[in-house]
């Protein structure tokens, strides 16, 4: 504890008053501040004691007073700062550091390391449209440039969290509602800003997987996933029952492992600029899908989930919004009126879910109309989008519940799978997050990636998006294998397809998505190559079930991230962000640029064996082929699974590649 105390004692704390103005365009805010007071405190007093540490201070004419109460908790230091001078809404705390790394706040996809950055905790919409339409013109000025990344301060989160661990072996994680920010961009201190009095818990232990288990207890630990997700691939497939069945019957005939079927217009579709849309209407479509229900029992049979979507927002052409409308259980805007939000092109309502009765009834529509149909699993969609010019039924102030917002969906949607007795039978993902996500969110999904090869939006995204989602305490989680975002001049192209499904074999859960444009993107069926690679795909994570589920189980009991950075385990790859771990026992090092064959991997202080050769290799760098069939992947000599998984993976990509 002595390296968390002496941070304490050495805090150095500002206060001030300021104003805030926020402005969204579909789920993207424009954050301006106006800082009308900063004063600068020094500690005057401190009085200490083993298991606590009071500390006053005040400015040079000791007309402004701040109390920083420590006391020591089960885990490490709980830290409380309090202002008898209401009126003070701007604090800076400022803790010295000595060359750390530091990882987490949520999730970051353009770096992993966020040292030198300035990172801020408001969850948003992580693709709008300023920054792409940056991209496409730098695109169309000077070339495909996919190395190109913004400084930090560039991009916002759908998953924030006021939680960050340090390479010094500490976390720090903040009970604060509001827009807060962390600066690590100088070399001797860090300073967390916030908008709130803090509270704060600090704890240190001697390894990261310490740190994740008391983050674990701290935060929730996920919970147990149904058996069947690592059967194979969750294929997503529209447009209806017709095509689903003729698709269906292709997948049989190569051989692919179908353990489910995505589709996420069961609700109707909608044909905008954009693409090819949900119609969000929470009830089966029955000219798409003719009597889902009997259908969904006709999949079970054969051992196939059915999967649907659901967002906290209602189509206003449809009957469900009609009812959301008399009932007045949307969120209003200051003139009273439902609060209707862009959505990329068209308009929609939100539920309020401040609402006691909204809320449950939003909930029963999941009961009733997914789960009461047999449904087993849907990506429960946004949660970023809640204005923070809103009017709640409970006349809370938005800004304050922004960020808790997609931890009351998540919980909406736990308890609808929990009081439908499906615990452990039937799951759902999200891609906004806060503190709170966690103990009830089943699952993470890294969000609407483009369908390309950039670092800070693409297929390389989705690692330090995971990982980093790791080092927050939420260790479950995967991408759409493909990506989602098709726009202008960008499409999927099959070697990105193959190499997406190739990444994601290795990871929680294998899924694809058509993206909002499918009949431009590459699909798993568009030709026999592509129909071979994705049975290729399913056969081998089907294959690594029993190890999949054993890291799992490790990841639920004590919090330790199925997917990891390297530095977890092993020193010197703080700022290693194309590589990963999966569980302890595999490392994964994707082909991330377009056309390569082999690539270049650093493999840390054991000792390897190349899954696909079994083929030795000790500490060092080292450039691997790896064309289609033979993934860059190692298995740690000394491990348990060695001889199994070995075994999985020569035997698949031999079988396939014939």
């Amino acid at each position: 504890m002595k390296l968390i105390k002496d941070k304490l004692k050495n805090m150095r704390i500002t206060i001030g008053m300021g104003t805030n103005n926020f402005t969204m365009n579909r789920g993207s805010f424009r954050y301006r501040q106006k800082i009308e007071k900063k004063v600068p405190l020094y500690c005057i007093k401190t009085e200490e004691n083993p298991d606590e540490i009071r500390m006053i201070f005040a400015d040079k004419e000791r007309t402004e007073m701040v109390n920083a109460i420590c006391r020591k908790a089960e885990a490490g230091w709980q830290i409380q700062i309090t202002c008898p001078d209401q009126s003070i809404n701007r604090f800076w705390l400022t803790m010295k550091q000595n060359h750390e790394s530091f990882y987490g706040c949520g999730e970051t996809y353009s770096t992993l390391n966020l040292k030198g950055e300035k990172i801020r905790i408001f969850v948003a919409e992580h693709q709008n449209t300023m920054r792409i339409g940056k991209k496409l013109i730098r695109t169309k000025l000077l070339g495909k440039h996919p190395e190109h990344v913004d400084r930090l301060t560039g991009y916002e989160s759908y998953y924030a969290q006021p939680a960050f661990v340090s390479s010094g072996k500490y976390f720090v994680h903040c009970d604060v509602r509001q827009y807060c920010e962390f600066d690590f961009r100088k070399e001797d201190s860090f300073t967390m800003y916030f908008q709130e009095a803090p509270s704060f818990l600090m704890a240190e232990a001697g390894s990261y997987e310490a740190l994740s288990s008391i983050l674990a207890d701290k935060l929730g630990h996920q919970h147990d996933l149904p058996d069947w997700i690592d059967d194979g691939i969750i294929l997503a497939i529209q447009q209806g029952t017709d095509v689903l069945k003729t698709k269906l019957e292709e997948c049989r005939k190569a051989g692919i492992h179908v353990n489910g079927i995505w589709s996420q217009d069961w609700c109707g579709c909608r044909k905008t600029g954009f693409g090819y849309q949900v119609m969000w209407n929470w009830k089966y479509d029955e000219s798409l899908y003719h009597d889902l229900p009997s259908f969904i029992q006709e999949l079970h049979q054969e051992h196939i989930h059915f999967l649907g979507y659901i967002n906290p927002f209602l189509a206003l052409e449809k009957d469900i919004y009609q009812e959301a409308k008399a009932k007045d259980y949307c969120v209003k805007n200051k003139d009273g009126e439902d609060y209707l939000v862009k959505i990329t092109t068209f308009p929609a309502a939100m539920i309020d879910f401040t609402n006691p009765e909204a809320y449950a009834w939003y909930k029963n529509l999941i009961k009733e109309n997914m789960i009461g149909i047999g449904m087993d699993g849907w990506m429960a969609d946004f949660g970023e989008y809640l204005p923070l010019d809103a009017v709640l039924y409970s006349k809370e102030d938005p800004a304050v519940l922004h960020n808790q917002w997609p931890a009351i969906w998540a919980k909406l949607n736990r308890e609808a799978i929990v009081e439908s007795g499906k615990e452990g039978q039937v799951f759902f993902f999200t891609r906004a997050g806060n503190t709170g996500t966690i103990k009830y969110s089943d699952m993470m999904w890294t969000g609407d990636q483009h369908v390309d090869w950039s670092m800070d939006d693409g297929l390389p995204s989705v690692i330090p998006a995971s990982l980093s989602l790791g080092m927050s305490g939420f260790g479950i989680s995967h991408s759409d294998a493909g990506g989602y975002t098709t726009l202008f001049d960008m499409n999927r192209s099959k070697e990105l397809l193959l190499r997406w499904l190739e990444m994601n074999i290795f990871s929680p859960l294998l899924r694809t998505h058509e993206g909002n444009q499918p009949v431009r993107n590459v699909q798993f069926d568009t030709d026999e190559e592509t129909l071979r690679y994705t049975a290729f795909a399913s056969a081998l994570h089907k294959a690594l079930k029993p190890y999949l589920r054993e890291v799992r189980k490790e990841c639920i009991e004590k919090g330790t991230p199925m997917m990891r950075p390297l530095f977890y385990h092993y020193p010197g790859f703080e700022d290693e962000r194309e590589e990963y771990l999966l569980g302890r026992d595999i490392l994964v090092a994707p082909i991330i640029k377009e056309g390569a064959l082999k690539r270049e991997v650093r493999l840390p202080d054991d000792t390897w064996i190349e899954a696909g050769t079994g083929k030795l290799y000790t500490k060092g760098t080292y450039i691997i082929d790896a064309p289609l069939y033979h993934p860059p992947v190692f298995i740690r000599q000394s491990s348990q699974w060695k001889d199994s998984l070995i075994t999985s993976i020569q035997g698949k990509e031999k079988f396939y590649e014939k």
